[in-house]
């Protein structure tokens, strides 16, 4: 999707007081420090270095945003969060980007949806769990959530599809879908999700639930 393609670096920040208040749908992607994270957000924005993609995992040690939307104007805008799990960053950075992470999921207020990235060889591991019990109720009330199964091509059929039929488990009420940089698997299906999500009808939830209590209040009781 063209759209995707128009991601531009917007700022970045060590700390949540540091990012500016933004009204237009926000998406983070998270992850373990070696799950593809960012080579993930440059294919699907088909920008080679938008996303800062080590070869030593765990260094980026702040919150990037970038920028969506086409002529220059805004209408969402991407968040990459710090990975976490590796083994070589500081324990006392571990802690610290752990509440800094946990406090942005659980209060960032345009926050519309996050995607999970995870290396389907290795599974869900602990730090995931925790990551999604800090968003499982901002889950089930209306946040878009995603598991993404990155590096796709490295399994067999069989393999892929059993990966993904555990992880639409594990999504408690999100999606989940395999994702291959290399072969582009997923691209297209992963972009145009998020521009759904970036573009849902605000009151869309809010005239469904109208048009519910309407029907139901002129529908005639039923005959015994």
């Amino acid at each position: 999707m063209g759209w995707m393609h128009t991601a531009r670096f917007l700022t970045t920040a060590a700390q949540l007081h540091h990012l500016p208040p933004i009204n237009v749908p926000e998406i983070a992607f998270v992850g373990r420090s070696n799950a593809g994270k960012s080579t993930c957000i440059n294919t699907l924005t088909q920008q080679k270095q938008l996303a800062y993609a080590s070869k030593r995992p765990g260094r980026t040690q702040h919150i990037n945003l970038f920028s969506l939307g086409k002529q220059g104007l805004t209408d969402a805008v991407l968040a990459d969060l710090p990975g976490y799990g590796y083994a070589a960053v500081p324990k006392q950075d571990k802690i610290r980007w752990q509440r800094v992470m946990a406090n942005y999921l659980v209060t960032r207020e345009n926050l519309k949806g996050i995607v999970l990235l995870c290396d389907p060889r290795l599974g869900l591991t602990e730090l995931d769990e925790v990551l999604l019990d800090v968003i499982r109720p901002r889950v089930q009330e209306g946040l878009k959530f995603l598991i993404l199964l990155t590096k796709a091509d490295k399994l067999t059929r069989v393999e892929g599809a059993k990966a993904l039929s555990i992880a639409k488990l594990q999504a408690g009420g999100g999606e989940a879908k395999l994702f291959s940089a290399l072969k582009k698997q997923g691209v297209d299906q992963v972009a145009q999700l998020l521009w759904d999500w970036s573009h849902e009808d605000p009151d869309a939830d809010a005239i469904k639930q109208t048009s519910a209590e309407t029907v139901e209040a002129v529908e005639p009781p039923s005959e015994d």
